[in-house]
């Protein structure tokens, strides 16, 4: 399913991430509508993308495309959706990318539209390494269905999910490369520092840190296995800190999500 025509409810970063990625595997839409409240937001947008075509405060024409992106935060949909109900196509697919609201709660929005998807977006979908759950509403075929999954993974792995689990991995997938890129990138300058050459501690890290990962989650060690492997830990001492900043910036940000 690559879509003739795509529509963005809100033209921000997400909606930058989505386009980058399908432009990386070239497969942009042959039509691209972006609206927005913020004019800075749709000149970045189409800075990046200047076949967009981009409305300020008019939602109706990004919603009346074959695919439209729901791409606000979630405080922001209702009354998105309240605007945009009766200019939704027949057969069109609304996607949302944010947590919190439902299938049915979007479904109650839109007067009873429910060719609803829930995705969780990656920013790593900009070059088509995303991994971005997704989440049906009852009215698609298995075929409809993996049509979807297959125009999806052009930004990366998409797998099907319960819908009450999207809120979990907006925490760990959608919101993880945060907790993590500064340290990566901290490692990459402290590499060049030490005498490393750019390309040197790009490498070095990259591949560190994949193959940490793999190590961690498939070489059926457990994780207690694992991390004894190395048995100099230099930030050994501050483990416990870090562990406990996870726990109590995470947990009350899960709850609320699923308030």
């Amino acid at each position: 399913m690559i879509s003739k025509s795509m529509g963005f409810i809100g033209a921000g970063r997400v909606a930058r991430i989505i386009l980058g990625g399908l432009k990386k595997a070239g497969h942009l839409p042959t039509e691209v509508v972006a609206s927005d409240v913020s004019a800075d937001a749709l000149m970045q947008l189409q800075s990046v993308f200047p076949e967009a075509k981009t409305f300020l405060n008019n939602n109706r024409e990004a919603a009346s495309q074959e695919v439209v992106f729901l791409c606000l935060h979630p405080p922001a949909l209702p009354d998105s959706l309240a605007e945009i109900k009766n200019s939704l196509l027949t057969g069109a697919i609304v996607i949302s990318l944010a947590p919190k609201l439902s299938i049915v709660r979007i479904k109650e929005g839109l007067a009873g539209f429910d060719r609803i998807v829930r995705l969780i977006p990656n920013a790593a979908s900009i070059i088509g390494e995303g991994y971005n759950p997704v989440a049906f509403s009852a009215a698609f075929t298995q075929q409809e269905k993996e049509e979807i999954q297959n125009f999806l993974s052009l930004l990366g792995k998409c797998p099907e999910v319960a819908e009450n689990k999207l809120e979990a991995y907006a925490i760990v997938t959608a919101m993880g490369p945060t907790y993590v890129w500064f340290q990566l990138n901290e490692l990459r300058n402290l590499g060049e520092s030490f005498g490393m050459s750019a390309g040197e501690a790009e490498a070095g890290v990259a591949e560190m840190a994949v193959g940490a990962a793999k190590t961690l989650f498939t070489s059926g060690l457990s994780a207690e296995e694992v991390m004894d492997l190395i048995p100099v830990k230099p930030l050994g001492e501050e483990e416990l800190n870090i562990r406990a900043i996870y726990q109590n910036r995470l947990e009350p940000l899960y709850k609320k999500l699923r308030s």
